[in-house]
């Protein structure tokens, strides 16, 4: 029975997955027109309070929050479809900005900085003080969870073994070697503040070369391991980290910021019971949890949708 669910659940993801993929493009044009329809391009109809659309982005973390969030509507008898895996922020913010999706599991230093650049918030408060002042009209943040999951600079044992490096070292301490090192992440973390930009304005740091792999999932720690490249983009509750070896830098210029979880939504999409549910998870939900949960699905290999059913249910919101 469980080898059966776990193939109904993997087959049910790439479908989405590659709705989404062909639909992506033109969604986004229209989320970023100035036309107010909700129309859904994915559903041909409209995301509503009696049926919300979840999204996630395209790495793990993200699906196995939206199938938290997703699930804890569904206990309060909402329906619920899943979109999961659909791609970077530079795509799902257009999708939920023209209601494409209803609901998407966001960082908000990360939202924040893709929206503002040259923002610099000092406290969670001012972080989302500072998003919702950037947000398209038609969105809202719901409350943010005390769980963060920042991106990082990461260096495999033997980088930082060869340059006396620790996780009490800082990020400016790669300036004088950064020219020596390969550095991989996601495409989209070339153009990103919280990326090469950032890292180059803030902590001056210029690489050798820039490698894409994915967004902090297997290529990326894959590549990391076999010193393919020797510095990563890898998140702070990634279960690898301690399990290789990893080394994470720390970042007192705060360039990487605040990155409490926090549902996105677009408005008129939630109920007052589907608001009520999902600050319910956002109360419970903390960092300690979250990086328990993200060992659950990757490096035990579990269904997202069994890990985040069993957290509700022992969380009393399932």
């Amino acid at each position: 029975m469980t080898y059966t669910t776990h193939i109904s659940r993997s087959i049910r993801r790439s479908r989405g997955a590659a709705v989404v993929a062909l639909a992506a493009a033109t969604a986004l044009l229209a989320g970023c027109s100035s036309d107010d329809t909700n129309d859904n391009p994915l559903t041909g109809g409209k995301a509503s309070g009696d049926s919300v659309v979840v999204g996630s982005n395209n790495f793990p973390e993200s699906n196995l929050l939206a199938d938290i969030y997703g699930e804890a509507l569904k206990a309060k008898g909402i329906e619920v479809t899943y979109k999961p895996n659909i791609g970077s922020r530079e795509t799902t913010y257009g999708l939920i900005k023209n209601g494409s999706v209803s609901v998407m599991p966001e960082y908000n230093g990360a939202l924040l900085a893709h929206l503002d650049k040259n923002a610099v918030p000092k406290t969670l408060e001012e972080t989302t003080k500072a998003v919702n002042a950037k947000l398209d009209s038609k969105l809202t943040l719901l409350k943010p969870s005390s769980a963060q999951a920042k991106d990082s600079v990461t260096l495999n044992a033997a980088t930082a073994k060869k340059y006396h490096l620790t996780e009490k070292s800082s990020i400016a301490d790669l300036k004088d070697v950064a020219g020596d090192l390969v550095i991989g992440a996601s495409p989209e973390f070339q153009t990103r503040q919280q990326g090469l930009v950032g890292l180059k304005a803030v902590y001056g740091l210029e690489f050798k070369s820039f490698k894409a792999l994915d967004a902090g999932g297997p290529l990326t720690r894959a590549a990391l391991k076999k010193d393919d490249v020797q510095v990563a983009d890898i998140f702070t509750t990634d279960p690898k980290i301690t399990e290789e070896k990893f080394v994470v830098l720390q970042d007192p210029k705060n360039l990487f910021g605040f990155q409490n979880v926090q549902p996105l939504v677009h408005k008129g999409t939630l109920s007052k019971e589907g608001v009520a549910a999902l600050d319910a998870v956002s109360a419970k939900l903390d960092t300690e949890t979250l990086l328990e949960l993200d060992t659950q699905v990757q490096a035990e290999k579990k269904d997202p949708l069994d890990v985040a059913k069993a957290w509700l249910k022992s969380a009393g919101l399932g």
